[in-house]
């Protein structure tokens, strides 16, 4: 059911983008945010949501969310995505292209846009492929990806061939405006790793990925910023070192900005201690003092966003031995949750946390999202941060079961979703 004019009353707003942070009443009529605080002349709801001791704030903005995995072939599972990320207070995901379909035509990209319009319960952001089928050689048509409603091209977590294909490809997308999104590995450096290369590694007999797999990738990726003056986000950094180099291209004015994965702002190495293949993660979970310094990176304004990277497997992908199963996380309903726990644990405050969740990622993109100033969308959440819930059945709505949260307890729930002013998700 959708409503024209809906008042959100007596909630606490937090608008980091205009820097508000106040108990208000939330004015929306049309799909779009008409007033905050002051009634507009002759505004009568047709419904009124009681906000009450919880939080109003813009939808969340999610920059790397796969919907459907390669080994899901039920295309019906795709809505099961769209709702955990209506459920999760996610409004607009960046889709990476190297999900079920490789996002290389502008065929594809229709198709990707053309189904979430149907759903009705997010929108999503195709990101184009960087490479003809990733195949890291040759370049992708990034003009008619831009045609057809591309903001953003990259390579996923398939590699690219070597530094000059990279200069090409980071040129030919600053000339038709594009964000470069580039998650920096080392492919000769990774080998057959699947996890960090520490003790955990070692004690369980794993393969590991040293940490220099990613700082080596993104000391070429900024030489090759600094040459071209293209525009790039590097997506889910793993490193405490990665951080610092960030910092340091920053401070020298580079185009560059970074997310990292909502998991790694907790987990470190040992979450595979017992060979759980729900903490294989693409890039590894890695050391207490790694973590540490993404922590750092996201409170002093380094890294300007966090992103679900959601990826929902089939059960059987992790029924086999760890180095054999399919990495990745189901996590679009941690979002929330894991970021309150920050704000719970004095790592960032309340404020930071739903700016990494809402207007930082919009920044990125460029988009007119993660705000609630009056005239724009609204993508709206109520949340009940107090609320208290157990990762199991009764709440989880993504097919894939693939998280180490499983049946674990949290606090903090979406109470509301709006979309474009329709209700999309209500608990």
């Amino acid at each position: 059911m959708s409503y024209d004019r809906i008042l959100i009353d007596q909630g606490r707003i937090i608008d980091p983008a205009n820097n508000v942070d106040a108990v208000a009443p939330l004015y929306i009529a049309g799909g779009r945010v008409v007033a905050l605080g002051r009634a507009p002349d002759g505004f009568e709801p047709d419904r009124v949501i009681d906000a009450r001791d919880r939080l109003v704030c813009p939808g969340f903005v999610d920059l790397c969310a796969r919907l459907r995995s390669p080994d899901v072939e039920d295309a019906d599972a795709e809505f099961a995505e769209y709702r955990a990320a209506a459920a999760g207070g996610v409004t607009t995901m960046l889709c990476p292209p190297d999900g079920s379909l490789v996002i290389d035509s502008p065929a594809v990209v229709r198709l990707l846009r053309e189904q979430a319009q149907n759903a009705g319960l997010g929108k999503v952001l195709p990101t184009g492929a960087l490479t003809r089928g990733l195949n890291g050689q040759d370049l992708s048509e990034m003009g008619a990806l831009q045609q057809a409603g591309c903001l953003a091209v990259g390579n996923g977590d398939a590699p690219v061939a070597n530094a000059l294909v990279w200069r090409r490809a980071l040129e030919y997308a600053g000339f038709h405006g594009l964000l470069v999104i580039a998650r920096p590995e080392d492919v000769s450096l990774k080998g057959e790793g699947c996890v960090h290369e520490g003790w955990v590694g070692s004690e369980l007999g794993l393969p590991g990925i040293p940490a220099c797999a990613e700082t080596v990738a993104l000391a070429q990726l900024l030489a090759l910023v600094e040459q071209t003056g293209v525009r790039v986000h590097v997506n889910r950094l793993s490193t405490a070192r990665a951080v610092d180099m960030l910092a340091l291209a920053q401070a020298q004015g580079l185009p560059v900005s970074a997310d990292i994965a909502i998991h790694h702002a907790h987990l470190t190495e040992a979450a595979v201690g017992n060979f759980d293949a729900n903490a294989h993660a693409v890039p590894p979970f890695r050391t207490v003092d790694d973590r540490a310094g993404l922590i750092k990176g996201l409170s002093q304004g380094v890294i300007c966003a966090l992103c679900s990277d959601h990826h929902p497997l089939a059960l059987d992908a992790r029924q086999d031995a760890f180095q054999a199963t399919l990495p990745g996380l189901a996590s679009l309903q941690m979002l929330l949750p894991l970021a309150l726990r920050l704000v719970e644990e004095n790592e960032v405050t309340l404020s930071r946390a739903i700016a990494l969740l809402t207007s930082g990622p919009a920044g990125v993109l460029g988009i007119e999202a993660g705000t609630l100033t009056p005239g724009v969308s609204a993508d709206v959440c109520v949340i009940d941060s107090g609320r208290e819930w157990t990762v199991n059945e009764s709440f989880w709505l993504s097919c894939g079961r693939n998280t180490p949260y499983w049946n674990k307890a949290f606090k903090g729930l979406v109470t509301h979703t709006l979309i474009s002013g329709r209700l999309a998700s209500e608990l």
